[in-house]
């Protein structure tokens, strides 16, 4: 049964490459102007909107991560990876703020709710996350892939060829190829999270056979022993929910479908395939537990439960293509970000700055360039990475206390750019300081604990209000042209029709305004793809949570 790494896992590996490789240069001959590179001219369907969105959202190191905490503390650690399972029908709510906008990048989206000076502040931060965002995700993949490959394939190669793969077909086919290609990729990854189930369970006696040799409380859906208090939870939520609205690939995720209800379904139910393969790698988790104990065997480290079961239950060929599917989760993101690296260097930096008055095909020109160079950013810091944890931990600190401003500015029309960097300093300045007082050391990564995340954003919203209210506000008719756009569809042209005349208002918009009473008039009708989508989604969320409590009362 023990695999190993021959000539048929080679040869499937290199297939994928190619293939895939193929696929996306082929599908990059229809982007012909930097509109069809930055968005795919948003003309995406709902169904290549799922695909990218759950395979940009799926990394490498997650399916491992989520496997050996399982290993370690039982099914109940799947909250880990489930932290953001009560704020996904949030996402129906705030993915057509990025569509009514009209921009390509959240800078831009700063820019006209801020100023230009805190548009360039986001732009900084923006791409500093993807060149490290990128790195850290090469380098994962690469790190897993050599412990798989029995060390026949060295991290830095598989950075490297990752890397030509991927740059090859977006810079040539920008969001287009990468969206099209997410969507392939999408269901490799899918087959990483099923392909060790059916073995494992084999190997083990199926559930019954685990439950002889591992505690009950291994089964439980929720248990203290994982560490996730009901506060915890509360606090992962709202660093997820304030959080996603400042990741610059936002745009890309919501505003590039065919319509609005495209990019909802998209980033909603995207997530949701993405929390059902969460099922599977923490069973992956409860597997290798047993399967050791039958053997009175050990590992050194809980989170090489994944790479132990790929290498103890996976068959000749079955190794390369879960190499394969391992690319697929980092690939599909890394290309998605090139694209959005390039739009931002180039909408907010080349166009304002250097040559205003660039020509459509110099804009496509630089869109390629700056993407492909920013990259190559990314890739050098892959090669230096000795943790890849910290380092995406990093970027996502860095998101939530910049989601303040953000966040905080669609749902408060009186915010003001004041505010708004007084929250994000005070936060983040707030957040590290309490981590110092408490370990006595100075350091870039910190090991996330509630307590002192969520002393720090309620100081950044509470400066968000403080100093918004006490500076000077933005200019009045930039903002009514701002929540103006808010208010009006992005599916039907030009003039845009009012969204509450076709039952499209948005709710998390200036909540102040519920004080009034214009906007609870014809609540049910105005507000209807917001409240239906969200009772909906609410409705899978519990199916999901309900299919993961039934797969535990196996065996029994």
């Amino acid at each position: 049964m023990t695999g190993g790494f021959g000539w048929l896992d080679t040869v499937v590996l290199v297939g994928y490459f190619l293939g895939i490789t193929a696929f996306g240069l082929w599908m990059a001959r229809r982007t012909r102007t930097s509109d069809g590179f930055f968005r795919g001219e948003r003309k995406l369907s709902w169904w290549i909107m799922v695909g990218q969105a759950f395979g940009t959202g799926t990394h490498a190191e997650m399916p491992v991560a989520q496997a050996g905490a399982t290993f370690q503390y039982g099914f109940a650690a799947i909250w880990y990876q489930w932290k953001n399972m009560l704020i996904t029908p949030f996402y129906w709510f705030i993915a057509p703020w990025y569509r009514r906008s009209e921009r390509t990048t959240v800078g831009e989206i700063v820019e006209d709710r801020y100023g230009r000076k805190l548009g360039m502040f986001y732009s900084v931060f923006a791409i500093l996350f993807f060149v490290f965002s990128q790195g850290a995700m090469l380098q994962g993949a690469a790190k897993i892939i050599s412990v798989a490959s029995g060390d026949l394939i060295s991290s830095n190669m598989v950075v490297v060829g990752m890397t030509v793969a991927f740059l090859t077909y977006s810079f040539f086919g920008g969001l287009i190829a990468s969206a099209y290609t997410d969507f392939v990729q999408s269901f490799l990854i899918i087959v990483l999270s099923l392909l060790l189930l059916p073995a494992g369970l084999s190997a083990v006696g199926g559930f019954h056979g685990m439950r002889q040799v591992l505690t009950p409380d291994f089964f439980n859906l929720y248990s203290k022993v994982s560490g996730l208090d009901a506060f915890t939870i509360s606090m992962l939520a709202v660093n997820g929910i304030v959080g996603i609205t400042a990741q610059p690939h936002m745009i890309s995720m919501c505003a590039t479908g065919s319509t609005e209800r495209a990019g909802r379904v998209g980033q909603t139910y995207g997530s949701i395939v993405k929390r059902l393969c969460t099922i599977a790698w923490a069973l992956v988790g409860l597997i290798v537990a047993a399967l050791l104990i039958q053997r009175g065997a050990t590992i050194p480290d809980p989170e090489h439960a994944f790479g132990y079961a790929c290498r103890e239950l996976l068959l000749p060929g079955l190794t390369g293509l879960m190499v394969a599917a391992v690319l697929a989760a980092n690939m599909s993101t890394c290309s998605n970000f090139m694209v959005n690296t390039g739009a931002l260097f180039t909408q907010n930096f080349y166009r304002k700055y250097l040559n205003p008055d660039a020509a459509d095909a110099r804009l496509l020109f630089m869109g390629r360039l700056s993407g492909f160079v920013l990259t190559l950013l990314g890739v050098i810091f892959a090669l230096t990475i000795k943790n890849v944890l910290h380092a995406f931990l990093f970027t996502e600190t860095i998101a939530a206390f910049m989601g303040i401003m953000i966040f905080g500015g669609i749902l408060w029309k009186r915010a003001n750019r004041y505010g708004a960097l007084v929250s994000v300093c005070v936060s983040f300045g707030l957040y590290y300081g309490l981590n110092y007082h408490w370990t006595g050391k100075w350091m870039l990564v910190y090991s996330w604990q509630p307590a002192p995340f969520g002393a720090a954003m309620l100081a950044g919203f509470v400066c968000l209000l403080v100093v918004s209210l006490l500076t000077k506000e933005e200019e009045p008719q930039r903002i009514a042209a701002f929540f103006d756009n808010m208010q009006r569809l992005s599916d039907h042209g030009t003039p845009k029709p009012l969204a509450k005349e076709h039952g499209q208002d948005l709710i998390f918009v200036d909540l102040p305004g519920w004080f009034t009473r214009e906007r609870w008039q014809g609540f049910g009708k105005r507000y209807r793809e917001d409240w239906a989508g969200f009772l909906f989604a609410w409705l899978v969320v519990g199916c999901t949570v309900a299919l993961a409590w039934g797969i535990m009362q196996l065996g029994k």
